[in-house]
């Protein structure tokens, strides 16, 4: 640890002038920090799918009825509520290093559960453990790589052996964690953050901030409600009720999830995210329409990890000021969580209303956050952090 503490003192890309930039290689140290910190998105992107191919092992070794199940794949979002109320602050107190180490404790607790676990008790408690778990800190491109690799191998081994491999990227990370550095950027507003430590929750509610909780409120709300959570978590009984193969199914969605997040960070630079969010929304829309008449469910997986997924949280950290960030972002990931939790415990049930009616209601959503975007959501790219705060807080005035 004196190593990691001596590499605190300066940047890890340094130029001749000590800059702090380099057009040179990044060097080993920064290459591992960056595995190591994105071991946490892949065991979120696990948690999210895992219900997904372990829907039918789990109901018949167990005897789980559809509410039961139900309340095993939203309780994760419960868990993820109560992470959301500490995240913030506890990001700003322990720095991200810390948080993130105290996460993964949380989920390995959570996978152990329920690989052993012997009743729906024992499932739902993981289950809780490690929604608290993801609570704290949530990634984009890796939750998709965790959630492909879950849809694929889930189709080829038990749901115990599954939940065992999901605790493989929480070990890493709880090692990786002691030989790396903090955040620069947590100790470089160490200061600042010291110097506002009394902001309250009612500050967040002044005039000035009303045009940045509305963006984040609603983004995060409509990101939820359009179905993405329902989708993802129980894709398998998704497929299966439109009578196609489930391995299948699941292999496509596999190969399709990554290369669209991935498409959408060089998109989100090249168009912008305001456009991008509304052409995702959009497909998300015409998909949820498609999938009420016939369930093409590969197309609208496509649409929401290329936009939906990923650009609203992007978005949260450039629209709030420093000064209330930590409060701001605990509000909007307990309205994503909250909101999720809805649509993950009535899923199953809408699918058993109507299939068809549940995708014409998430379409119906699914518009609204275009239009939504189109009226309300500003566009940062290529704007400064300064500049984005400045002309939200006068946009209301």
């Amino acid at each position: 640890m004196e190593g990691g503490g001596a590499l605190l003192k300066k940047p890890f890309l340094e130029n001749g002038n000590g800059a702090g930039v380099s057009s040179s290689p990044p060097p080993p140290a920064l290459i591992f920090s960056t595995f190591v910190a994105v071991c946490g998105s892949f065991t979120y992107g696990c948690a999210i799918s895992f219900s997904s191919p372990a829907q039918d092992g789990i109901t018949q070794d167990l005897g789980l009825s559809v509410a039961a199940f139900s309340m095993f794949g939203s309780v994760l979002t419960v868990g993820g509520m109560i992470g959301a109320l500490f995240c913030g602050r506890m990001t700003a107190i322990l720095g991200c290093k810390y948080t993130m180490w105290l996460s993964q404790v949380f989920c390995s607790i959570g996978w152990v559960a329920i690989a052993l676990a012997p009743s729906s008790w024992w499932l739902d408690m993981g289950r809780l453990s490690i929604g608290f778990g993801v609570g704290f800190l949530t990634y984009v491109l890796l939750t998709n790589c965790g959630c492909s690799i879950v849809f694929l191998v889930g189709n080829f081994i038990s749901w115990r052996t599954l939940a065992l491999m999901g605790l493989v990227p929480a070990i890493l990370q709880l090692v990786g964690l002691f030989f790396i550095p903090e955040s620069p950027r947590w100790l470089n507003t160490m200061n600042f953050l010291k110097e506002d430590s009394d902001a309250k929750v009612m500050d967040l509610f002044q005039k000035k901030y009303a045009y940045s909780l509305t963006v984040g409120l609603g983004l995060m709300l409509l990101q939820q409600l359009g179905g993405s959570s329902g989708v993802s978590f129980y894709a398998s009984g998704v497929i299966e009720k439109a009578g196609f193969p489930t391995s299948t199914g699941t292999i496509i969605i596999s190969f399709i999830q990554v290369p669209s997040a991935a498409a959408g960070l060089f998109l989100m630079d090249f168009a912008g995210r305001r456009p991008l969010l509304m052409v995702s929304a959009g497909g998300m829309c015409f998909c949820s329409f498609l999938m009420g008449l016939s369930f093409i469910l590969q197309a609208y997986i496509a649409a929401f990890s290329i936009g939906v997924a990923g650009i609203p949280w992007i978005m949260m950290s450039e629209i709030f000021p420093m000064s209330v960030k930590a409060l701001a972002g605990t509000l909007v990931a307990l309205v994503n969580w909250s909101s999720s939790w809805l649509v993950t415990y009535t899923f199953n049930f809408m699918l058993q209303w109507s299939p068809a009616g549940t995708f014409f209601i998430f379409a119906l959503v699914c518009g609204a956050m275009v239009m939504f975007t189109w009226k309300w959501v500003p566009e940062t790219k290529g704007r400064t952090l300064e500049e984005i705060h400045a002309s939200m807080a006068g946009c209301l005035h």
